[in-house]
């Protein structure tokens, strides 16, 4: 019996183990399962976060927003190149860094949604790639390669802004999200260039990676204030572009606090604009004050309300600044004016010889040792200095010029193509007779029409403008699909 006994106790032990394991183990399993589950969860949820609407719209606010404050910084920086007009270093930035987030959001969210239904024709942009198609061969052919990557890098991240924007925009309130961050920053702008002014101290602000800009001359009479977005004549295009968007937005179907920022904006911008005394500025701002005025005029039902407060501000602005914008316009430039006229020779003497591919993206500064000749005075004598109708050593005053010299005719095709591509899409637009769509889209077309003129007296190299009309562009192209998807649906309705 205490044999049989012991040997029943064995035998219960032996079979309760194996019992036990056996429950023991799906526990434990579905603890590991549990912990690597946790572990994905918690690395993927950064990227995850990403797809939220709220994230997405503030990584946008920083695309727009970046465009006047400027916050990055240039690595391989070299000041001696951009001393003669070339991008000295490549550009890190606060775009550069929200692209990168957008774009992984657009990822997942392309991953997630596999199906026929959320599957549309991507909008590439044709002429702006086959720009940037060009910009890439002419670093082939790039006397620095160094500075020809330097360009196409900065040339490929506003490609990229340009093609999510154009595809990822796709309703009413995204088109508004947008344009009123772009029309706030714009008014934050005008507001730090008023008050640089009075300060009239160049330096970093507020410890950002942000700098301001001011040109002073005690032989001028006068201080040109370029704030955080650049150079004064760089400001002054971006100001341009901003004032007719406002414009076009007071138009628009929006409520009376959209009407009131378009109308600080118009005002203090304009404020900033006369600051800047830049005259290509004033010729573009008066180019998209004459086509503005031309189309609402052909356009019956508008009011005329808007135009004449517009006219009534500017007029009232012009009255404080008339005795330096006359003299500015009319007075003595000591050669300015006169000194962009070599550097056009000289572009077309770079062109003659190298017509197809060019001199290499960002390359015209160190290209054109061999072709200056007598008239251009020595590097040394700062500008200023000079009271003759001499030359002066730097990349040429005309953005077309330029992009004929270092990519060659098929590159200065395609950037045409892709500047009156948009102005036909704003076109279209305008003549959609949306209550919010139109009004915004020819506030955009005279715009970046005012911009074009601009482009013939200065070379717009940097990030500020070239960000800001692709950006301007792309929106046009949303407004388009925006408008269409519209149609269709009010058509199957």
């Amino acid at each position: 019996m205490q044999v049989l006994g012991n040997d029943q106790t064995a035998g219960a032990a032996a079979s309760a183990y194996p019992h036990n394991r056996a429950e023991s183990l799906p526990v434990f399993r579905r603890l590991c399962s549990l912990g690597e589950n946790s572990l994905i969860l918690a690395l993927a949820s950064p990227f995850l976060a990403l797809t939220h609407a709220s994230v997405q719209k503030f990584l946008l606010a920083v695309v727009i927003l970046d465009i006047p404050f400027q916050c990055g910084t240039h690595l391989f920086y070299n000041e001696s190149v951009e001393d003669f007009g070339a991008m000295g270093g490549l550009s890190i930035s606060a775009v550069t860094l929200a692209l990168v987030g957008l774009y992984f959001a657009w990822f997942i969210q392309a991953a997630a949604n596999r199906t026929p239904e959320t599957r549309r024709q991507l909008h590439l942009g044709l002429p702006l790639l086959v720009y940037l198609v060009f910009i890439g061969i002419s670093v082939l052919v790039a006397q620095d390669v160094k500075l020809a990557v330097f360009e196409a890098c900065l040339f490929l991240e506003s490609y990229l802004l340009y093609l999510y924007v154009s595809n990822q925009i796709r309703t009413r309130e995204d088109v508004r999200f947008m344009v009123t961050v772009l029309l706030v920053g714009g008014l934050v702008e005008s507001l730090v260039m008023i008050i640089l002014s009075f300060t009239g101290e160049p330096s970093t602000m507020w410890w950002l990676p942000t700098h301001i800009h001011i040109e002073t001359s005690a032989r001028e009479g006068f201080m040109r204030i370029g704030g955080t977005v650049g150079s004064p004549n760089t400001a002054s295009s971006y100001l341009i572009v901003l004032l007719s968007t406002a414009g076009g937005w007071l138009f628009t179907n929006l409520g009376r606090l959209h009407k009131i920022l378009a109308s600080a904006v118009i005002a203090l911008g304009s404020v900033a604009l006369i600051l800047t005394f830049s005259r290509g500025g004033w010729m573009a701002l008066a180019t998209s004050l004459i086509l503005f005025g031309f189309f609402l005029s052909r356009r019956r039902g508008l009011s005329l309300r808007g135009p004449i407060a517009i006219l009534v501000i500017l007029t009232l602005l012009y009255l404080p600044f008339h005795n330096v914008i006359s003299a500015r316009l009319f007075g003595e430039d000591k050669g300015s004016a006169a000194s962009r006229i070599p550097l056009m020779y000289l572009a077309f003497r770079i062109f003659a010889d190298n017509p197809v591919l060019g001199v290499g993206a960002n390359n015209f500064s160190v290209a054109m040792g061999p072709y200056l000749t007598a008239e251009f005075r020595r590097p040394s004598l700062p500008c200023q200095e000079v009271n003759c109708r001499q030359g002066f050593v730097y990349a040429v005053h005309d953005k077309y010029l330029l992009v004929l010299c270092e990519t060659g005719i098929g590159g200065l095709a395609a950037f045409l193509a892709f500047l009156f591509a948009a102005l036909r899409r704003g076109w279209h637009c305008w003549n959609f007779r949306d209550s919010f769509l139109s009004p915004l889209a020819l506030g955009f077309l005279v715009g970046i029409a005012g911009h074009m003129v601009h482009m013939n007296v200065d070379i717009f190299r940097g990030r500020p403008m070239q960000q800001m009309i692709w950006l301007v562009a792309a929106l046009l192209v949303a407004m388009h699909r925006v408008h269409a998807k519209a149609s269709v649906s009010e058509i199957s309705s």
